[in-house]
């Protein structure tokens, strides 16, 4: 498999691709679903909720973090996250532009 070069693709492509690959993974929306249902910032309930090894519940996290849609905060030994307002809003407003966009020619097979 040859190597990606997001240098070629818009800045706005490559931010695109990166919103899309929050949600490429079940756990992933698990867990923002999680943080959004109990409206408070999420310390080391993650692992009992979603079910998955604390390791695997990181790399996910951190996923998420890379990409700006939680920030986590340490409180005492825990890492608690939440999601980043600004982030979420700026994500909603990229897609949506993406996906409302218009069919111009319907003359395709």
């Amino acid at each position: 498999m040859g190597l990606v070069k997001s240098e070629i693709f818009t800045e706005k492509q490559n931010k695109i691709s990166q919103l899309a690959k929050a949600f490429a993974h079940p756990a992933r929306v698990a867990i923002l679903q999680h943080i959004f249902n109990t409206n408070t910032c999420i310390c080391g309930d993650l692992v009992e909720e979603i079910g998955l090894a604390q390791s695997t519940i990181s790399q996910h996290l951190k996923e998420l973090k890379n990409i700006g849609l939680i920030t986590g905060n340490i409180e005492g030994t825990s890492v608690c996250y939440c999601i980043d307002n600004t982030k979420w809003s700026e994500m909603k407003n990229t897609l949506h532009q993406f996906l409302n966009q218009d069919i111009l020619n319907n003359n395709c097979c």
